[in-house]
């Protein structure tokens, strides 16, 4: 075959088994030990340590460009942020625009033979109306004494018979809600009901404000006829807002919001928020932000990702991803950037349902904030808003996914806000329909380098092992492998050695 072929044979029979599990180890603990210095660097710094020096140094050496620009925050505020958040990590929030079960609810039921609330949402709404329309001195009141039982009672029309037999005994303003909640089959019904209940419910707390200061048991009635006032006006504004007359509803939610202005844990705001997005009134609603969205008050996806909304208005509708990677981002830009994923760090559901990227369901009655709960309620009531931006939803899904990069690993750390809870995907599965698939929070996947390490330093472990055990197999296998190796080589060989003249090829191998 030649001289090389020669070299090669005796190359080859020269080694010894000793030879071939030195090797083996030898290369099973040098991809070990790299396997344990990738993983360490990929938990403490979020990637990998191969793929960044590539990125870093090789890349531009041969002529790549880094057009991506990372953005820096000012960690200083998620500090203080951070510190001030006295949250449970899964506390459950009312939701805010919550719709009317008669009306809206059971309207998807008669449609769709679907259940949109489950058993969980609504025993916590039970609980709710027990705590805020209900008082030790309930049984006082015939009416009131009806109500306290109807409000635990589980059965619908039990509930519905109930109300009907207070307002019988006298105008009782805790009946009218129920009834507009769970017996009104449209908006404008609910409405009527409303006013019916407002008119009791004024007259109830104009009483029990004169009486507050008289012992326990009437500060109690106070507080609970206050609850009822601040209710029944809330919702007669959000009918104003579903029935159109937005401008009445924004005067309704200001007046109620300076009369009650102690109440802040209604999130009255959100209603605010959310109308005035529907009169475009930019102005007023970065006026109602400036006051809510404050470092040291609880944040939620309306706050954060109204933020982002107009700061994006600024720019969007000139923005082009294409541009910004050539001469890079604006300042106006870049704020825009930062905002959508300081939004996207408090709750990275909601970019999937503004971008149709998965269908929306109507929103619980209670929502888990930083969960898919509240992801669902924000866009139901605010994807329009976003699609009124021009550009607003393009710049959205140019960026968003840029957050994933930035947040060091794990992922649950969190940068500009508290950890992100491990425990919502369990709430939001109690809290959201069985038909509904729960969107999770995104994992960093584990990088290339990392699982290509992990499988050469399980293959070589197991040649090392097998070689220590069958010496003598393993050397006529690895022999086999070496020629099949050296084959293409012997091939090009022979071919050099038929064209060059055999006097030449002799001078060059003696070389």
């Amino acid at each position: 075959m030649g001289m090389w072929n020669e070299v090669v044979s005796m190359f080859l029979n020269t080694l010894t088994p000793k030879f071939y599990v030195a090797l083996t180890g030898t290369s099973s603990l040098i991809s070990g030990l790299i396997l344990i210095f990738e993983w360490w660097y990929f938990r403490k710094y979020g990637t990998s340590f191969i793929e960044q020096v590539s990125v870093s140094h090789l890349r531009p050496l041969l002529g790549g460009v880094d057009n991506s620009s990372p953005t820096n925050s000012n960690s200083s505020n998620g500090d203080a942020d951070s510190n001030r958040q006295s949250v449970s990590e899964c506390k459950v929030w009312r939701n805010p625009l919550n719709l009317f079960r008669g009306a809206e609810y059971n309207r998807y039921t008669w449609v769709t033979g679907r259940e949109p609330l489950t058993y969980y949402d609504m025993n916590l709404s039970a609980q709710d109306h027990q705590t805020f329309f209900t008082c030790d001195s309930d049984h006082l009141r015939p009416a009131d004494a009806i109500m306290q039982k109807a409000w635990r009672e589980r059965n619908p029309q039990a509930r519905i018979s109930a109300a009907h037999e207070s307002l019988e005994l006298e105008d009782c303003a805790t009946a009218s809600i129920l009834l507009a909640e769970e017996e009104a089959t449209t908006i404008v019904e609910a409405e009527k009901l409303f006013k019916q209940a407002l008119k009791a419910g004024e007259g109830c707390y104009r009483r029990s404000q004169q009486l507050q200061h008289h012992g326990a048991q009437y500060e109690a009635q106070h507080r609970r006829d206050t609850n009822v006032l601040v209710y029944i006006k809330r919702r007669l504004a959000m009918c104003s807002r579903k029935l159109g007359r937005t401008r009445e509803a924004v005067k309704m939610l200001r007046d109620l919001m300076k009369e009650f202005p102690l109440l802040s844990m209604f999130n009255i705001h959100e209603n605010l928020l959310e109308s005035l997005l529907e009169l475009q009134n930019y102005a007023d609603v970065q006026a109602v932000l400036a006051k809510y969205d404050d470092i040291s008050l609880p944040k939620s996806a309306t706050i954060c990702y109204t933020a982002a909304l107009l700061k994006a208005r600024a720019v969007s509708d000139k923005f082009s991803p294409e541009a910004a990677s050539r001469r890079g981002l604006s300042t106006a830009e870049m704020n825009a950037v930062e905002a959508i994923h300081r939004a996207v760090e408090f709750n990275p559901h909601v970019p999937k349902y503004l971008l149709e990227m998965k269908s929306l369901i109507l929103p619980p009655e209670h929502i888990l904030k930083r969960g898919d709960s509240e992801a669902i309620a924000y866009a139901f009531f605010h994807l329009q808003h976003w699609k009124r931006v021009e550009g607003a939803l393009n710049l959205l899904h140019c960026t968003w996914e840029g957050t994933f990069r930035m947040i060091p690993y794990p992922l649950e750390k969190g940068h500009l806000f508290y950890p992100y809870p491990i425990c919502t995907e369990t709430a939001d599965r109690e809290l959201l329909p069985m038909f509904h698939e729960v969107s999770v929070y995104p994992k960093k996947e584990l990088p290339f380098f990392i699982l290509f390490t992990a499988g050469l330093c399980s293959f070589t472990a197991m040649l090392a092992l097998l070689t220590h055990q069958f010496p003598e197999l393993m050397g006529v296998f690895a022999k086999a492998f070496l020629s099949t190796l050296f084959a293409p080589l012997n091939f090009i060989m022979e071919k050099v050695e038929s064209i060059l003249p055999s006097s030449l090829w002799h001078q060059l191998t003696r070389i």
